[in-house]
């Protein structure tokens, strides 16, 4: 009996040892410190009085989350593939390049940085500031530029006098329109007689101030209209006159409001002459005060960018201008091309710099100094994928100027849309020409040739390119063709002028 009992109670002790054993064995496929982890995640799901939550509902819902865990696992494994695009494709719908753009960004300043060095070990430092004085003076005791900027007041002052004498009645319509044609035809003939008859005037100088002469006809011809439906408006519907450009808007309260012919004076001129706009209104948007130190960020640019702008030009654009006459000379189309692509970069280049210099940091300056409310000078023009896109929001005055005063004017008299752009085309290429030939004093038509091609241009693009391949050929013929007709107009002069010297 005693070995019998002997014998029970160690294999009840053997037993007793194997069940502890089995406790840390894997269970259901789990692992000791699976087990462990989940004693003690049940152990934390007391509720706040001490006791676990062991409702059959949270049970259930345990169990059913860590089967699907644990199926999700296994499929994981089983696996790894799914239908999708490759990020670059089209039909993936990814849009992110900003990695791109920083690589490209980099890419661009480390080439133009070895364009750069190898400019200056061949030409060495080309730039000299008071080289800059005699593009616009070239006889120190004649300064017909600044004459002329003076004389505008003239036809400002004739403009004012003709509006008040209208309003007056001492005036009748067809006497004041007359008056203002001629004003206006003088103002465009007579800067350009002086430009090309004066020996003293310098091809810089001529364009200055025949683009001020151009920028105030565009103003005086709008400062006309707006007058003359005032006075149209003023005889039919006084009232709605008054609320519709004189009376206060909910933001400008506060400020007193011009009414017609109230703001027919030497003041309300001359704001409007300074303003950053083409297109006259009696009572602009204002902003609330002058912020000094954006004023002062504006004029650092203006300073900063113009420099650089000088910089560029004498360092980078005219050694390749010079290089590129023998190849124009003697037809070699393949050397031309590669002065073309040459000219190209720097070009591009500058007239970013000058598109950000006038376009953001001047007409900034001015508005900010001028209290001038509407600062919407451009749009997203480098996001145009049609030209017409580009037209209508790189330049937001002088479209703003075609479309009040040009284009719909056309239109309400029966013209077709696209007879009215056509002419408003025709109108840019004249004066683009104007601006180019009269300083330079040839007449060559490549820049009115090139304005008037952007019709076809803008039908083509229009009509077969669509979405990025739009906006790739836009960005193409500004780049290419800006400088090509700087070639064309740098070697007719060339041809024109020192060649004749040496011959």
């Amino acid at each position: 009996m005693g070995d019998s009992d002997r014998a029970s109670t160690r294999r009840r002790r053997a037993t007793f040892a194997a069940g502890r054993s089995a406790s840390v064995l894997p269970v259901n496929g789990k692992s000791a410190a699976d087990y462990q982890s989940s004693l003690s995640a049940g152990i934390s799901s007391f509720n706040g009085q001490g006791k676990p939550d062991c409702s059959p509902e949270t049970v259930g819902s345990k169990s059913k989350s860590e089967k699907r865990k644990r199926r999700g696992d296994i499929g994981d494994r089983l696996s790894c593939h799914k239908t999708q695009e490759s990020l670059l494709s089209s039909a993936s719908g990814y849009n992110n390049y900003r990695g791109i753009l920083n690589w490209c960004v980099v890419m661009l300043v480390l080439s133009n940085s070895r364009l750069f060095l190898e400019n200056l070990l061949r030409y060495g430092v080309l730039v000299d500031p008071i080289q800059v004085i005699s593009l616009f003076v070239n006889d120190p005791y004649s300064w017909p530029a600044a004459c002329l900027l003076i004389v505008s007041n003239i036809f400002i002052v004739v403009a004012l006098y003709t509006e008040r004498q209208l309003s007056k009645g001492s005036f009748s319509e067809v006497l004041g329109f007359l008056v203002h044609c001629t004003n206006l035809a003088i103002m465009l003939t007579f800067p350009a007689a002086v430009v090309l008859l004066v020996p003293s005037m310098t091809p810089v100088g001529g364009a200055f101030v025949l683009g001020t002469y151009t920028i105030l006809f565009l103003k005086l011809y709008s400062y006309k209209d707006v007058n003359r439906w005032c006075r149209e408006l003023s005889t039919v519907k006084a009232k709605k006159l008054a609320r519709s450009l004189s009376c206060p808007s909910a933001q400008h309260l506060r400020e007193v409001k011009v009414c017609y012919p109230g703001n027919l004076t030497i003041k309300d001129m001359y704001y409007f002459v300074f303003a950053p706009t083409l297109c006259y209104e009696l009572n602009f948007p204002r902003s609330p005060k002058i912020r000094l130190s954006f004023l002062l960020r504006r004029l650092f640019e203006m300073m900063f960018f113009t420099q650089l702008l000088v910089a560029l030009t004498q360092q980078w654009m005219i050694p390749i201008i010079q290089s590129s006459m023998k190849p124009l000379e003697d037809m070699d189309l393949s050397r031309m091309t590669e002065r073309l692509l040459r000219l190209a970069v720097p070009n591009h280049l500058l007239w970013l710099i000058f598109f950000y210099c006038f376009f953001h940091s001047s007409l900034n300056f001015s508005a900010e100094l001028l209290r001038f409310g509407d600062r919407q000078f451009y749009m997203d023009w480098w996001n145009s994928e049609t030209v017409t896109y580009f037209w209508q929001n790189w330049n937001i005055p002088v479209h703003k100027w075609c479309l009040r005063h040009f284009y719909k004017p056309l239109l309400r008299r029966g013209f077709s849309k696209i007879v009215s752009q056509s002419a408003v085309f025709f109108l840019s290429a004249f004066f683009h020409e104007y601006l180019v030939s009269v300083p330079l004093r040839m007449f060559r038509l490549w820049a009115f040739l090139g304005m008037m091609a952007q019709l076809p241009l803008a039908w083509f693009v229009g009509a077969f390119l669509h979405g990025n391949y739009g906006n790739a050929a836009v960005w193409i013929s500004l780049i290419i063709g800006q400088p090509f007709a700087v070639l064309m107009y740098v070697h007719d002069y060339y041809v024109l002028h020192y060649r004749q010297e040496t011959d």
